[in-house]
């Protein structure tokens, strides 16, 4: 059995709504175990027999099917989580900035996506590995920060999620446990 972290995109915002207990309930009839799904952004832990490419596919044909929607996950080892939050430069607390991680099942998207912030200018990033950027944000103006518009387009949707550092040391923690 391999532990697993699944990182939906999109849900509880924009219309596409689903209760925790109602994806977990889903998730049932599919090959994991141990299933628990942690906050309300769409942070799930899990043990399964199948690669994480395996993982993907189960879990987006799930939302599909179950939630009607235009699913997309990116699907990381336990472990894996535990090397991106010990790699990432940036604090986890600090009262003047934000951390995130930015996550994609597609390393050329992230790619794109990397090098279109080093061109805004002024964007303080860091890759971490082929499937992770981490990224500094104001506090209090995540949303308006310029890469975190950026990395909103629809362009990016189907290929990265983003997280806050403080999130992922809870999936790291949790994926550990199961």
């Amino acid at each position: 059995m391999h532990n697993y972290a699944v990182f939906l995109r999109g849900i509880n915002v924009g219309g596409i709504n689903i209760k925790m207990a109602d994806l977990k309930a889903a998730l049932q009839e599919y090959p994991f175990s141990k299933v628990k799904t942690l906050l309300a952004s769409g942070n799930v832990v899990l043990q399964s027999e199948l690669s994480a490419t395996d993982v993907k596919a189960q879990f987006e044909k799930c939302l599909r099917e179950t939630f009607g929607y235009d699913a997309w996950v990116v699907v990381l080892t336990a472990t894996r989580v535990g090397e991106l939050v010990d790699a990432c430069p940036y604090p986890a607390d600090d009262t003047s900035t934000h951390s995130y991680i930015t996550l994609a099942s597609d390393t050329a998207m992230l790619d794109e996506l990397f090098a279109a912030g080093e061109a805004l200018g002024g964007v303080e990033q860091v890759r971490l590995g082929p499937e992770a950027s981490a990224w500094l944000a104001p506090a209090g103006g995540t949303l308006d920060s310029p890469f975190s518009k950026l990395s909103a387009k629809a362009r990016y949707k189907a290929g990265t999620t983003t997280r806050n550092l403080r999130t992922l040391i809870k999936v790291r923690d949790a994926a550990a446990a199961l």
